[in-house]
This record gives structure tokens, sequence and C-alpha cells, in this order.
């Protein structure tokens, strides 16, 4: 058997990726991770958007101070960053509880398959 053989899993055990791919445990897998990461980065995405038209286009709204030299469009940048950090939680709680589970059964069941 050559080097390249010994490490390529498919001829140690062949297994029918596209069935996987077709099997309903991979299906719930992939709705689960695309009903969570589509809205999620259409919100973002939105919310960035509505930041830069602000930004260039409603400037007094924007240098209104709320206190000191502080103003909402130094509160709402810095709320891009609170966003970025709640969606990453948000992901990683949604991962563990949804989507490791699955996918650790879905691989236990094709590694099992090999064996």
């Amino acid at each position: 058997m050559s080097t390249s053989e010994q490490h390529n899993p498919d001829t140690q055990g062949a297994h029918n990726w596209v069935e996987v791919q077709e099997s309903a445990d991979f299906k719930e897998l992939r709705r689960r991770l695309r009903n969570f990461v589509f809205p999620m980065a259409g919100l973002f995405l939105a919310w960035y958007l509505l930041y830069v038209l602000l930004a260039d286009y409603a400037h007094g709204f924007m240098s209104t101070k709320v206190f000191g030299n502080i103003n909402v469009g130094l509160i709402l940048g810095l709320l891009q960053f609170v966003s970025t950090f709640a969606i990453t939680t948000l992901y990683v709680r949604h991962a563990n509880k949804n989507l490791d589970p699955k996918a650790e059964k879905l691989r236990a069941e094709i590694e099992g398959g090999r064996a």
C-alpha cells in the first residue's frame, strides 16, 4: 500500500459521502446551522449598514452629545463591537446546544461504520 493510500480514509473502508450528505441527520445539522447563521448575518449586516448610513447622512444626529464629549456616533460605533461579541457568544451557545451533539452523533455513526 502506498503512503497516500495509508492516509486516505476512503481506501480503508470506503464510505459513501453522498449518502452521508443526503442522510436525515446531516440535513438536520445543516438546517440548524443555516437557521442560525443566515438570520444572524442578515441582522448584523443591516445593523452595520444602518450605522454607516447614519454616519454618512445623519451628521446632526450622530454628533448629538449624550454626555461630555461622548456623542451618539461614538456610542453606536462601540455598540458594533458589543454586538459582534454578543453574536459570537450566541453562536457558541447555539453550537454547543444544537450543533455539536448532532455532529458528534453523525461522526460516531460514520466512524463506527468503518471499524
